[in-house]
């Protein structure tokens, strides 16, 4: 079975084939944009465009769309739809993200929902919760895949107890759309100068550079008390590689998630397979992703509820260990890769005369 990944050079696609042994998929490698994003070498989509499908058509045998297309107007959306029907090429798409993290406004998210949910012959998503919100909204089911591990198989170690202070981290990355920081940052500084905790406060050098495009003051103040505040750590960074990344949360207790709103995180799964524990907002589906993630509420003026949070930290020298195994992972992916073979080989039967489908 061909398959055209929209991308597949993300690691989430990567590893939506078994581990090992003879693999039923190929999936067609990206095309090289003419000028790719730095962090994102797939980035703008190439196949993602009507006169590539034309022009490539007799090279794969099921269109499978992930992500990429945030900047792809409905109307373009709808005419590779168009187009897929006309050549009798199946569209299968994953629903990952019902609300988009990178764009406040979620109008330009939804209008590209309603030409793929409706459009796509098959659709996969990573949660029963989102896929009750997809039958909700548009009367489709969706078939549900967890997400992969995001951690290489060969790179899993047991992470230690929790200790009696345990370390917090809260990344503030480059203060993506959906982010809401501050309030978290402030109040998890005042358990960390009580010493219940010790703080890991993290930001990209564009937040806190004048002039670039993520940079913001109330960030950079902040930050400067963080640094006068007794057991909190500030780590201004570059982005991290992948090592980097995984070095970090390793020597976390916990990871905090300042979202505002979303519906999967990739982040939370690195954590689960690391073995560090996650504190998430219960917005989104990030609590359906694995039992045992810690919650907490945002109230109406965006302030995160106290009172959640510090129960959240008081139990965690209590908990036991939050991790999967390599074994464990290893075995779900054989499953992930089983059930998009199959998932492919529907959207073909639909798409083949003879087979109950439309040509």
């Amino acid at each position: 079975m061909r398959v055209a990944s929209l991308p597949h050079g993300h690691v989430y696609v990567e590893h939506l084939s078994a581990p090992a042994g003879p693999q039923a998929v190929h999936r067609l490698p990206d095309p090289a944009p003419a000028h790719p994003v730095p962090g994102a070498p797939w980035w703008p989509l190439v196949m993602l465009d009507e006169t590539w499908i034309r022009g490539h058509a007799a090279e794969f045998d099921v269109y499978h769309l992930h992500f990429g297309f945030d900047q792809t107007p409905p109307q373009t959306l709808q005419r590779i739809v168009a187009t897929l029907r006309e050549l009798g090429k199946p569209l299968v798409y994953t629903v990952h993200d019902l609300r988009n993290p990178h764009q406040e406004d979620p109008t330009a998210q939804d209008a590209a929902l309603d030409v793929l949910v409706p459009g796509a012959d098959e659709l996969i998503t990573l949660t029963a919760g989102a896929a009750r919100e997809i039958e909700r909204r548009w009367g489709r089911s969706a078939t549900v895949v967890p997400h992969p591990h995001v951690l290489p198989l060969d790179s899993w170690r047991t992470h230690a107890p929790v200790p009696e202070v345990p370390t917090v981290g809260l990344h503030l990355k480059s203060l993506r759309t959906n982010m809401n920081p501050l309030p978290l940052a402030r109040l998890l500084m005042a358990h960390a100068a009580q010493g219940a905790i010790r703080l890991v406060l993290d930001a990209h050098t564009d937040v806190v550079t004048t002039g670039a495009r993520h940079h913001d003051a109330r960030v950079v103040e902040l930050l400067e008390a963080a640094r006068h505040t007794e057991g909190v750590t500030v780590h201004v960074h570059e982005i991290y590689t992948d090592e980097q990344l995984r070095d970090y949360l390793r020597g976390l207790d916990l990871s905090v998630l300042a979202y505002r709103f979303g519906t999967h995180s990739g982040w939370l799964e690195l954590c689960h397979d690391l073995g560090t524990h996650v504190l998430a907002p219960t917005v989104g589906f990030y609590h359906d992703q694995h039992p045992g993630v810690l919650g907490f509420d945002w109230d109406d003026s965006g302030a995160p509820d106290a009172a959640q949070v510090g129960a959240a930290l008081a139990a965690l020298p209590g908990l036991g260990p939050w991790q999967t195994s390599a074994r464990e992972r290893a075995a779900q992916r054989r499953r992930i890769a089983a059930t998009h073979t199959e998932v492919y080989r529907r959207a073909v039967a639909a798409r083949t005369p003879g087979e109950g489908g439309a040509a």
